[in-house]
């Protein structure tokens, strides 16, 4: 498609408005390193929740989402449905946790929490680790995404995409630190939010639907409307709902739904003004994050059956499509194709709006890793504010670089690296939950569980086909999954079990700072006491958590209901619309009542 001149009008007035956010933002960031990475520690829940969010909501997601769709149906989406209730664990437990450790990163966590130079070498290694390796194959997942969405929407090679989507990230994420990002976010989420919804919109409209209704009613996607998978068929609801549900939410590692907060979540819960906005922060997160945005993208998924039931009637209308992108996730792009001018000039700002937003809070997140927990504690310990955020920046620039090759060498669909992340992941999620909770998780735990979970995911991805390990339940990647998780498990159990605890003045000094509470401490509160050092003052959280565990299955009620309450009205079913509707409404009633009960400063 050709953008007209009111197309290109819209997208550069949108791009002035971005600049301009980082060029504002620029006077203060350079002021120190925690103005550039955290922003004084002054930010509000709802900035930080619209900035979380629109992180989230990137240019590869509707892709993700169509491709989980046109491959197995609405139920699919269980795959990051489950993740809710990581948030909510994170909403109610940990987001306190965090701000009171008052670390300028989350791998800051380990010089608090362990000691010696394993605690020093796992930071160094992970800022590295997970602030360039996973950071860019994230980036580039998403850079993939926009060549897609370039290619069929506007012509463009892939190189052209990934320079021109780059540049402009580059420059306000570098100057504005991390509030040009997230004031960039909330810009950028509302235009994003527009785009997806009238996007869905014009799917409906197209002469080969004609109306939502008649969407919902045609028999070429009736496999696939289904929320939840087919429960006679062990092999299809096992994979689909059970095991998302039942071990992937606390077992698995994966940015943005990290057991118990990590990553730029925990970047935006330290930035918070205090535990009571970084708790409100990641509420809204989550509640916009599950129930308000899948909707649209499912709906033109499903449209995308109709209009294009196949790859091979994709290729037919869209022959210059290199077929090595040429998967389910592409369909969302083609679809988009339908737009008229003026609003494609506008759909195309919002894909731009959330491919930047997400790029945007990961360069920052990437460097803060690399200037704080490797350049700063490794590299130069001398170095000066001024100096940090020059790294910073030079850091956010080659980020950028190495993402966008990636994009172009490696990676060739969505859904093989939303895989790859889980798998890398797999077996070192319970370490994230409990390490804040038993005294007795070591520095050693964490690195025999990395290592672990890289080299069985390394043999298992490159020289274990899916099919060898699937059987007549499991597909094979559920199968390398549950593998996975179980000798990870197992390793780093073992290891904690029969290697030496962390130092008494370690662990007496970390639970003074974040006072975590519960019977995983006990030994170490009455060995302080013994001692003629108490270091428990009654102010530990262990009487909060069956509270706490209950506000957990309240708020993912809520978020549930108001997930299948908007499903029901989409369907057509107003009955199930307002019933769920209203189950929400009193969940959350219930919700705000229990909060204010939880001590929070």
């Amino acid at each position: 498609m050709l953008l007209q001149t009111i197309d290109w009008v819209i997208i550069g007035i949108f791009f002035l408005i971005v600049l301009s956010i980082g060029w504002v933002a620029s006077r203060t960031a350079g002021k120190s390193s925690e103005d550039f990475f955290l922003g004084g520690r002054s930010m509000p829940w709802w900035l930080l929740g619209i900035s979380m969010v629109a992180c989230t909501f990137s240019a590869d997601t509707p892709n993700l989402v169509t491709g989980f769709v046109r491959e197995n149906g609405v139920a699919k989406n269980w795959a990051w449905w489950a993740f809710l209730i990581t948030g909510m664990v994170t909403v109610f437990i940990y987001a306190k946790l965090w701000r009171k450790s008052n670390v300028v990163t989350d791998l800051g966590f380990y010089e608090i929490r362990y000691g010696g130079k394993l605690a020093s070498f796992l930071r160094g290694f992970r800022a590295i680790y997970l602030g360039v390796f996973f950071n860019c194959l994230i980036m580039g997942s998403v850079t993939l995404a926009a060549i897609k969405i370039g290619g069929v929407m506007l012509g463009l090679p892939p190189w052209v995409v990934v320079v021109g989507a780059s540049v402009v990230v580059v420059m306000y994420a570098a100057l504005g630190g991390i509030k040009g990002v997230v004031w960039a976010d909330f810009f950028q989420y509302g235009i994003a939010m527009f785009g997806a919804v009238y996007a869905a919109y014009v799917a409906v409209s197209q002469p080969e639907i004609g109306s939502l209704s008649n969407l919902i009613n045609n028999p070429i996607i009736q496999d696939k409307l289904s929320v939840f998978p087919d429960f006679s068929d062990a092999s299809v609801w096992i994979p689909l709902l059970l095991i998302p549900v039942a071990v992937q939410w606390w077992a698995v590692w994966y940015p943005g739904a990290e057991p118990g907060g990590g990553g730029y979540i925990a970047q935006r819960m330290l930035s918070a003004k205090n535990e009571k906005n970084a708790v409100g922060a990641v509420m809204l997160f989550n509640f916009a994050h599950y129930a308000l945005r899948p909707w649209p993208w499912i709906i033109v998924a499903l449209a995308s059956l109709v209009i294009y039931p196949n790859m091979a009637s994709i290729q037919a209308e869209f022959s210059g499509i290199d077929p090595e992108y040429l998967k389910d996730d592409i369909a969302y792009p083609v679809m988009l194709s339908k737009l008229e001018s003026g609003w494609l000039g506008l759909v195309v700002a919002s894909i731009i709006a959330a491919y930047m937003s997400t790029i945007g809070t990961h360069l920052n997140w990437g460097s803060s890793y690399f200037v704080n927990d490797f350049y700063k504690r490794f590299w130069k310990p001398e170095a000066t504010e001024t100096q940090m955020v020059r790294m910073g920046r030079i850091t956010t620039v080659l980020l950028m670089v190495l993402a966008g090759t990636l994009s172009l060498t490696i990676l060739d669909n969505a859904t093989q690296a939303f895989n790859i992340l889980l798998l890398s992941g797999a077996g070192s999620g319970a370490i994230y939950l409990l390490r804040w909770f038993w005294w007795r998780i070591n520095a050693l735990t964490e690195i025999v569980a990395m290592v672990v979970a890289t080299v069985v995911a390394f043999i298992l991805v490159l020289f274990v086909e899916d099919e060898t390990m699937a059987n007549t339940i499991l597909d094979g990647f559920t199968m390398k999954l549950l593998f996975t998780v179980g000798i990870v498990t197992v390793s780093w159990l073992s290891t904690t079990l029969l290697s030496k605890p962390e130092d008494k003045a370690v662990l007496r000094n970390f639970y003074k700072l974040t006072k975590p509470g519960g019977p995983g401490w006990k030994k170490v509160v009455d060995e302080a006491i013994a001692d003629g050092e108490p270091i428990d003052d009654g102010e530990g959280t262990a009487w909060q958590m069956p509270r706490q565990m209950l506000l957990i299955f309240i708020g993912c009620i809520v978020i549930y209901a108001s997930l299948f309450a908007i499903g029901g009205l989409v369907y057509g079913n107003v009955l199930q619309g307002v019933i769920l509707g209203g189950v929400a409404v009193i969940g959350t009633f219930f919700l705000f009542k229990l909060v204010q009960k939880l001590s929070l400063d």
